[in-house]
């Protein structure tokens, strides 16, 4: 988030964040407020169930009337109600569909893989299952342990999601089949899966 904010800051970049939320108290919050960027919460712990969330989550969202929702950090599943109102941008530390879900550097140090890296992805139901929109290898190195290789990987993925996220903004895409076309539209458009 605090590299979306900083590129952000440049006009060249051509994305504006409208707003920083979160579904628990969390640093990014402060760091938006002092930005000037309007935040908000969104409790999991306040609603009956998964779906009545979702649909909070999405309202919130909504007041802000975003092009581009960016999961940087939020580790909840987004059900139908946020993904039928919002195309969300999720980026995670493994080659998708390689080592999806919350352990992945774990999961792919212990598979023995020599390259791993970052995926930055439509976000859809599944577990780190959407469309990829880029990718970018990271490579093992002996000794690696879990949080040496996931700071080498979570440099790459600030610097991807940065680079992503401007290029959605300023040229558009457009989804088929899961293969995601940047640049090939005069705005940005809602993905095809996602509506």
């Amino acid at each position: 988030m605090e590299a979306l904010l900083a590129a952000a800051a440049d006009p060249a970049y051509g994305a504006t964040v409208v707003a920083v939320g979160a579904d628990r108290e969390a640093a990014g919050l402060a760091r938006a407020e002092q930005a000037g960027i309007p935040t908000f919460l969104t409790p999991f712990s306040g609603y009956a169930d998964r779906a009545e969330w979702n649909r909070a989550l999405a309202d919130r969202i909504a007041e802000f009337a975003p092009d581009l929702v960016v999961s940087a950090g939020f580790m909840r599943i987004l059900g139908r109600e946020v993904l039928s109102r919002h195309p969300v941008v999720n980026i995670h530390p493994a080659l998708l569909p390689a080592f999806p879900g919350a352990h992945a550097v774990r999961d792919a140090l212990a598979y023995g893989v020599r390259v791993t890296g970052a995926t930055a992805h439509f976000v859809d139901e599944g577990v780190d299952t959407g469309p990829v929109i880029d990718q970018v290898v990271v490579r093992v190195e002996e000794g690696d342990d879990v949080a040496s290789l996931h700071e080498r990987i979570k440099a790459v993925e600030r610097r991807m999601l940065v680079d992503v996220v401007g290029r959605l903004a300023r040229h558009g895409w457009t989804l088929h089949d899961r293969q995601v076309k940047l640049g090939s539209a005069p705005s940005v458009n809602a993905t095809e899966e996602n509506r």
